[in-house]
């Protein structure tokens, strides 16, 4: 008997509805009452629970799942050669006021290709692979993608297990709590290839009326925790020529910053994101300002400059005696440029499906930019509502949820095919 002939894989689909039911089930982990948002920190019990889920999913398929020791989790369908995989995937921790989009997408997605081609009957060259890193947020533990940094050897793992969070918890500790300081080896196993599909965090694409983003790269990004001490006085009777006074100087900061961004023009941002007053009172004079400030931009010199016109102004700021101000660097990554090719493949399915894609940067980072070290890389956006993301009125229409799956399933059965 002759074996069934393999369908055309041009008019392969993914299952939309199969998507979102994912989608909803793993947004149910972590949800935040009165929302449709969700808040699964790294190493918490709710991301537990949410890996958990993701890995059943994963052996459902019938998926070789692995765990390595920063905690990473990757399936890879079975294969009887020895090819690299093409691997996709993201991440499902979120930020503590976080949407039901942001990574958990591009790790579902990911899952729905593979279902869609084992039900299809479809054997690529090369397996497909799917997988989620540990703590992309950095939201409980910095730096952001702090697993897939670890995974392509960019930082020891012996250092990062020994990483403090934000509320004391350590890297190590967390992992083995919540059963997932896995065996597999850091660095991890290179890839033939990586795509990643994600919401696009921002106005952009909706604003261009565009379905699609064909991501060209990732913006560099500085992050600097900033303390700044002076002292704490009665806020009568202490005149204000005589005060030491550093939300005075935490107030100048983040004006600086937001003016800096703006004399450097797009697209240079700069955010202050937190700010902490010792002793917090309203009738006293701080003793303290903890702040941080984030940088970015997609030109490395560029964003260079910005940091040194920082440093330049905290240490004018010193210059009088009155302040002491220490700095730490929480992160810092250089832009990031896609594989030109595979940015180029993104765009061609893309208008094969009948979409204009828009061939757009990135301003926030991504698991993709640190793969982008150790295989070729690229990244498929969809649309986010009013550009909200981090939030969790965070939205992406079924539509565009459905056409970025798509997008994904043909890009990584190309990518299968290739030597």
């Amino acid at each position: 008997m002759n074996p069934s002939p393999e369908p055309d894989r041009s008019a392969l689909r993914v299952n939309p509805d199969r998507l979102m039911e994912r989608l909803d089930a793993l947004a149910r982990i972590g949800a935040i009452s009165g929302t449709a948002g969700c808040a699964r920190l790294a190493l918490t019990d709710e991301d537990r629970a949410g890996r958990d889920l993701v890995v059943t999913w994963m052996r459902d398929l019938g998926l070789d799942v692995t765990v390595d020791g920063i905690g990473n989790v990757t399936g890879v369908m079975p294969s009887a050669g020895d090819a690299a995989p093409v691997m996709t995937g993201s991440h499902i921790d979120t930020v503590a006021t976080g949407g039901r989009y942001d990574g958990n997408l591009g790790v579902l997605a990911g899952l729905e290709v593979i279902e869609t081609v084992r039900t299809a009957g479809i054997e690529p060259k090369r397996p497909l692979a799917v997988g989620f890193f540990t703590d992309e947020e950095g939201a409980r533990f910095p730096p952001d993608m702090l697993g897939s940094l670890v995974y392509v050897g960019g930082l020891g793992l012996e250092d990062a297990l020994q990483i403090e969070g934000i509320d004391g918890a350590v890297v190590g500790d967390e992992l083995d709590r919540i059963g997932y300081r896995g065996i597999e080896p850091c660095p991890g196993a290179v890839p033939h290839a990586f795509i990643e599909l994600h919401i696009e965090q921002g106005p952009v694409l909706e604003a261009e009326g565009r379905h699609i983003g064909a991501v060209t790269g990732v913006q560099g990004i500085s992050w600097t925790s900033i303390t700044i001490t002076g002292q704490s006085n009665h806020a009568g009777t202490t005149p204000m020529s005589m005060r030491r006074d550093p939300a005075v100087a935490a107030a100048r900061i983040t004006t600086f910053v937001h003016d800096l961004a703006n004399e450097l023009g797009h697209p240079q941002v700069g955010t202050v994101g937190k700010i902490d007053l010792r002793p917090n009172l309203v009738n006293v004079v701080p003793q303290s300002a903890t702040m941080t400030v984030d940088l970015r931009n997609t030109d490395d010199a560029t964003l260079q400059d910005a940091e040194r016109r920082l440093r330049q102004l905290l240490d004018e700021m010193t210059a009088p005696g009155d302040l002491s101000i220490d700095t730490t660097t929480l992160a810092r990554f250089e832009p990031v440029v896609f594989d030109p090719a595979v940015v180029d493949l993104v765009a061609a399915v893309a208008e094969s499906h009948g979409h204009d894609p828009l061939r757009i940067p990135s301003g926030a980072g991504h698991d993709a930019q640190m793969l982008a070290r150790v295989c070729r890389t690229g990244m498929i956006f969809v649309p986010s509502h009013d550009g909200l993301s981090h939030n969790p009125a965070e939205h992406t229409d079924p539509d565009d949820l459905e056409a970025g799956a798509n997008v994904l399933l043909h890009t990584m059965l190309h990518l299968a095919e290739e030597d």
